[in-house]
Formats: C-alpha cells, structure tokens, sequence
C-alpha cells in the first residue's frame, strides 16, 4: 500500500512524486517511457521555476550538464522594417534566481526522476497504466502489467491526453478551441540569448539549450495547419525568414542538428482538479497553447501547491480531501489569468496601439526594464505587474504612461 502513486515521470510528475517523498511519504512513480528521453517541449524556465529549482538543490545539476544561463532577452514587435519595435533587457529576477534556463527535456526530466528516485520514490520505466481500481467511486489503486498497486491518492500527471483524467470522467471546466500550431527544429550556434519575434500571424522564438543547440520555433494561426502539414519544412522556412531574416541567416550558417517536430494539437483547457482518491497536475489539469513558454514553470507550481495543500498523512482522507479542494481552488486562482492572457496572444494579432505603446517603452530603459520584469512574472516593485502575460503588460503600461507620452489605447 503506498501513500501516493504518481502516474507520469515529467515534469509536473516527477517534483510531485520527489516533494512527497522528500516529507516522508512512501510514493511509486510509474511511466510508459524510459529516461532519459525528449519530448515536445518549449524548454523554457523562467525564473520562477529556476528558483524553484534551486529551493529543490537541482539547478546545479541543470547548470553541470552544460545549460546555459539566460540572462538577456529581445523581442520585436512588427514586420521587419521601419515600423518595428526592439526591445532588449533582462528577465527580471525571482529571489536569487536571475537567468533563466532553458535545457533539453532529455537533461531536465532525467534529473528530475533521478532526484525522485534519490528521494526515496520507487520508479517504474517502461510501465504503462491500463486502468484505475475503484471503491465505489473511490480511486484506489492502478492497474499496471504487473497487477494491481494501491494507494491512497492517485495522481495524474500523464499529459494533455490524461489515462487518469479519461479513467475518472474528469469534466472541463473551462475549454477554449486551440489557437495556433507549432512547428520547431535545432540549429547550432545560434544565438546566446531568448529571441522573440511577434508579426502579424508570426510568432518566432529562438533559445539556447545544451551543446551549443538553439531551438527555434516557428508559430502559426491553428486555420494553416491543415495546409502547412503537407510541408512543414517549407512553411517553417517561410515563417522565420520573413519575420526574422537575420535569425534565419544564422540559423542557416550554422546547420540545423535535428529533424522538425511540430503539433497542431494545441488545446486549451481547465480539467476539474481533483476527486475521492485522485488529483490531476501538469498537462493532465490544465493545458494551454505553449506560445508564452510557461508550462515548466507552471509544472514546478502546481506540484508544490498540491504538496503543500496535503497533510503528511495521506491515508487521513477528509483531510485529504479538503486539502484536494484548496489545491484546486489554488491552482485555479494562480492560473487563469495568464491562460486567458495566453489565447489573446494566441490570435497572432498585432494591433498598431500596441507597437506604438512598445515603442515608448523601448525608449526609456527604466520602463524597459520594468516590461522585461513583468514578462518574466516578477514584480521589481507594487506598481509593476505580477503576471507573466503580453496583454497584462500592455494594460499595466497604458495605466502607468507619462502624461507627456500619452497616445491610442484600446
């Protein structure tokens, strides 16, 4: 009988399962794959899951296999040309966490498990999960290959697709229709910074990662992809040329490393968090379109909400159940802002209001400063915007604009 059987070893699983065990808890932590190994991924941490990070005593491991520190960003705003707008500063600091990081999914989610596993979490690889076991409409246990394990709570942290979500009938209960889809490749010696390129109907993001690798991704509206799909090496060549030509150069000079990779299947949803015996994390509870970066980030959150919104003994279950439900209450109120913020900057629009707003920010390097701090999620003071999301930030900066400065606002 365990305490807690976690099912799913990424990112969101695998902090759950180590932060359980790390307080005592007996947990077995079960996955259909075997480390290390890729996934679909953006990559990026930013400095709230890097502070995470060093909290858990894991960033020197990230940092030791050849990880970069991100401590500089740009993003263009506009086609190329004339009209654009550059901005170009740093992440913002979350504690003492001041880079960000952005590691192969292969480095990250291996010392991840690894940190599990020498928490005390057994670690099933190449298991996979054929079903739930009930009492009444308890989850109580798993089924695996192997036979029937039992716990106290059951976690889902499977994925978007959830075995464990489908399993109980967990309802959506917030759902949006998916906005873009990506397509992304590596290429070497590329950049030694986060790029971002926002055009209309474009969005470009190019960032270092291990062995001297850049990943770029290349977004495009959700209603091209049933065209694109057909040659999506060709489109993606398109996509960064034409909204980023001097990435692209370089992208070129120095060879792509792996094939393409690409997904339409960006879906947008709340899950309901949670039941008798059973709690969903990561991608299983709430998944939204990747093109703000924030899912790690938001992985590492959610497994030290649930953590912590837990008693040390899990087979105490009113307790556990209102410590389910102050997750789910938590984990809503921590995230919904930015998933809506998420959509919006999905529709790949850039309106004219916002280019010009971004161009008076460029031009002072306080407020410059400020935007690059409320896009990383930190706040430098009580005026500047926790939220990590573009449309937050405009709205922070049309209420904070100098007199002499003001303009079009919507």
């Amino acid at each position: 009988m365990y305490d807690a059987i976690v099912v799913g070893a990424r990112c969101a699983g695998a902090t759950t399962a180590m932060l359980l065990a790390r307080r005592g808890n007996r947990v077995l932590l079960v996955d259909r794959a075997r480390f290390p190994r890729d996934t679909l991924s953006t990559l990026y941490i930013n400095t709230r899951g890097v502070s995470r990070l060093m909290r858990w005593d894991l960033l020197d491991d990230v940092v030791a296999a050849g990880t970069p520190a991100l401590d500089r960003v740009s993003y263009r705003i506009g086609a190329p040309g004339a009209g654009a707008v550059t901005l170009d500063g740093a992440p913002g600091p979350t504690g003492d966490a001041t880079a960000a990081y952005a590691p192969r999914r292969s480095v990250l989610d291996e010392i991840l498990v690894r940190a599990a596993v020498a928490a005390g979490v057994e670690l099933r690889e190449g298991c996979s999960v054929g079903g739930l076991e009930f009492d009444g409409d308890r989850v109580v246990g798993v089924r695996l290959k192997t036979g029937v394990e039992r716990a106290h709570l059951v976690v889902g942290a499977d994925g978007m697709r959830s075995t464990v979500a489908d399993a109980v009938g967990a309802p959506m209960i917030v759902e949006d229709s998916p906005k873009t889809c990506v397509y992304y490749s590596f290429f070497a010696d590329t950049t030694d910074h986060f790029e971002l390129y926002e055009a209309p109907g474009q969005w470009i993001g190019a960032v270092p990662t291990n062995d001297g690798a850049t990943l770029v991704q290349a977004y495009f509206p959700q209603s091209a992809f049933q065209r694109i799909r057909h040659d999506a090496a060709a489109a993606f060549a398109e996509n960064v040329s034409t909204a980023a030509p001097e990435l692209w150069q370089r992208m070129q000079a120095g060879g792509q490393v792996d094939r393409l990779y690409g997904t339409g299947d960006q879906r947008n949803f709340f899950r309901a968090a949670a039941g008798p015996g059973w709690v969903l994390v990561g991608d299983a509870g709430h998944h939204r379109d990747s093109i703000t970066a924030r899912g790690i980030t938001h992985a590492f959150l959610q497994a030290e909400l649930l953590t912590d919104a837990l008693p040390a003994d899990l087979a105490d279950t009113p307790t556990v159940q209102r410590g389910l439900e102050r997750f789910a209450t938590q984990r809503y109120d921590a995230l919904i802002d930015d998933y809506h913020d998420t959509l919006s900057v999905g529709k790949l629009s850039t309106p004219p209001h916002r280019v010009d707003m971004l161009r008076e920010v460029a031009e002072d390097p306080e407020r410059t400063a400020k935007f690059f701090a409320g896009m990383a999620g930190t706040a430098r003071d009580e005026q500047t915007p926790s939220t990590e999301s573009l449309s937050a930030l405009i709205k922070w900066m049309r209420r904070s604009r100098r007199p002499a400065t003001v303009g079009s606002a919507s």
